[in-house]
């Protein structure tokens, strides 16, 4: 085991994981964080999940959700207040949107509010009446100029720790963990964040990495800051290490006192959101033979 950090392993430190997810049944992407510096090169073999792309004419943020990531059955809820399902479809006023050929939704990115509380409030008015109907996903691209929209849309996989310095009670934050001797970063950063909130994720990017000196037990540790995307939604709690876990909006995250006077997490937020709207571009991971370890190994680098 590592000594510590957001995802640490191996020689120095490793640590763990994060997540984040579109706001009430929005979208959701994940950022952990893992460390194992291990050089190699030569042939490259991608590693890289698959999802959906689109052409814009100018640079967007492309939000996809799964409509059954709603809480509850929409239609049931409805009928329990003794209103027509029916009457709430026709007379709905939410978003400005159109129906797919997969019977999905593509929400008009050129009429969305401007206002980041309306922006909220037609948001969740629109995914609840989508589920009702039975669409099974939403597309929601926002424009660059609307990028102070993205926390509202975005909801983060945050924990409370069970065993922490009162200093950090009561303080929600990011999974992190560390990773084992010969684990690979991102394996790490997907087992921790599975262990700590039964959610799996697959890797996306390495967004960051912190490295610092003389940490526990007086030895050098590096931090990563990994973009994981979820597979699941349902948060099962690891009674052991963790107090609580929940999806919370991103705007709600940062905005909590502890985090306000600190200069590096506010640019790990500034980063995460700027990859969100194709601003910015993290490390993939690309295993590659080295003529020096005759072994396959795993290469970070940014494809332009």
């Amino acid at each position: 085991m590592g000594c510590n950090l957001l995802d640490s392993g191996s020689v120095l430190a490793l640590k763990a994981a994060s997540l984040v997810k579109p706001c009430s049944n929005e979208l959701k992407l994940i950022y952990s964080a893992s460390v194992t510096p291990r050089p190699c090169s030569c042939s490259c073999k991608d590693f890289r999940p698959s999802y959906p792309s689109a052409q814009a004419s100018k640079p967007s943020i492309t939000i996809a959700t799964n409509t059954s990531w709603l809480g509850g059955n929409a239609s049931d809820q409805f009928r329990s207040n003794g209103v027509s399902t029916s009457s709430i479809i026709d007379n709905f006023r939410g978003l400005d949107a159109s129906e797919d050929e997969y019977e999905g939704v593509i929400v008009n990115p050129e009429r969305l509010p401007t206002n980041p509380n309306a922006f909220a409030s037609i948001l969740r008015v629109s995914l609840s009446h989508w589920q009702l109907k039975g669409n099974k996903g939403v597309w929601l691209k926002l424009p660059v100029e609307h990028v102070d929209l993205v926390p509202v849309a975005v909801k983060v996989l945050v924990v409370q720790e069970k065993y922490c310095s009162s200093t950090f009670s009561g303080v929600w934050k990011l999974p992190t963990g560390f990773v084992v001797e010969s684990e690979e970063i991102f394996s790490g950063a997907i087992r921790e964040v599975r262990e700590e909130t039964g959610i799996d994720t697959e890797f996306v990017e390495v967004m960051a990495i912190r490295h610092a000196h003389r940490v526990a037990f007086e030895k050098s540790d590096l931090f990563f800051v990994c973009l994981l995307r979820p597979l699941s939604t349902q948060i099962i709690v690891d009674e052991l290490e963790i107090q609580a876990a929940k999806w919370m909006p991103l705007s709600e995250f940062v905005e909590q006192p502890f985090y306000q006077g600190d200069s590096m997490f506010k640019k790990v937020i500034e980063i995460c959101i700027a990859r969100l709207s194709n601003r910015y571009h993290g490390l993939l991971a690309n295993e590659m033979v080295s003529e020096f370890e005759g072994k396959p190994s795993f290469l970070y680098y940014n494809v332009i």
